[in-house]
């Protein structure tokens, strides 16, 4: 290897290890025993991800852990809550694949099982008029497969989709497993869905581990929906912190849920900035950005096939 000089160092440490003063970036050595990565030396970060410090081998950070350990649990709570406190871009229903507007939150949409695809009424009721107008049998929106029109078809199409592991029918099987009362393949269905990263299916679970030893889980479960964008595990965080009197957490939850059009944390913002927690331009500003959200939900379609279930309700 050559210096900056442009003559050989036969040092072995890498120009990335040796600083430009000739000291050595101390990242780039053991924080145990102080060995410096070479090639034949490589070093991996802390098994808590910490991000402060590399070892050498496991030996190296099990001698270290005692003293690293205080540093260890702050750097990760703090970089945890950097991630928890990122504004989603949408919720985790995210936008209809069919004409891209974003999902509202609401029990308009319905998820096909043939694909999975959670498809907004309007597109819904369009692909209907469509069908009537043309004499079609029905089929999905989305990929055209004929839509079951028995129990039994319903069921085959979930269990095709949850043998590929398809995370929105492994939480819909485990929340029909949880309606007929087997809480155990409940429990089992949503957690493989939560492994492969499904919100709903975490929000559930935290639901289950609400009580007794689970509480820790329930927070768990309800901080990863969060993250990914479910809008009631975030302001069910809220919920905690403010009953934990953590009012700025919860504050900061309870915006997040709002700027994602959640009803429900406008109505706890309003009582935050009664109580003066929560300033008039920052309560203004979740105003907005809810209203904002709210209408980027609605379309001419949405409306007219609202229109329509209204309309058969009152047939009714």
């Amino acid at each position: 290897m050559t210096n900056e000089d442009g003559k050989e160092d036969d040092s072995g440490l890498s120009t990335d290890t040796i600083g430009k003063a000739g000291e050595i970036d101390m990242s780039f050595c053991c924080a145990s025993c102080g060995i410096a990565e070479v090639d034949d030396i490589k070093l991996t970060t802390c098994d808590a991800n910490c991000k402060l410090v590399r070892y050498c081998s496991d030996a190296c950070q099990r001698d270290h852990r005692p003293q690293h350990k205080e540093e260890c649990k702050k750097r990760v709570a703090e970089l945890r809550d950097e991630l928890l406190f990122v504004q989603p871009e949408s919720s985790h229903y995210r936008d209809c694949p069919i004409c891209f507007l974003p999902l509202s939150l609401d029990g308009s949409k319905i998820m096909m099982t043939c694909c999975s695809k959670l498809i907004c009424n309007g597109c819904w009721y369009a692909n209907i008029m469509r069908e009537r107008r043309e004499s079609l049998k029905r089929s999905c929106p989305f990929c055209r497969h004929p839509v079951p029109t028995t129990d039994a078809e319903v069921d085959a199409n979930i269990m095709k989709r949850v043998e590929v592991n398809d995370s929105a029918a492994l939480q819909l099987m485990g929340l029909m497993q949880y309606d007929e009362g087997d809480y155990k393949s409940a429990f089992e269905y949503l957690s493989k869905a939560a492994r492969v990263g499904d919100a709903s299916a975490h929000f559930h679970l935290s639901l289950m581990n609400s009580e007794g030893d689970g509480v820790e889980k329930e927070v768990y479960h309800l901080e990863e929906a969060a993250i990914a964008g479910h809008p009631e595990a975030r302001f069910n965080l809220g919920s905690i912190e403010w009953n934990n009197g953590s009012t700025k957490r919860a504050v900061k939850h309870y915006i997040i849920a709002a700027n994602l059009g959640y009803d429900k944390s406008v109505e706890r913002l309003k009582q935050c900035y009664s109580r003066g927690s929560l300033s008039k331009e920052d309560f203004a500003s979740a105003l907005r950005a809810h209203q904002t959200a709210v209408d980027a939900m609605k379309s001419p379609g949405r409306d007219a096939a609202a229109a329509e279930q209204a309309r058969r309700r009152n047939i009714k």
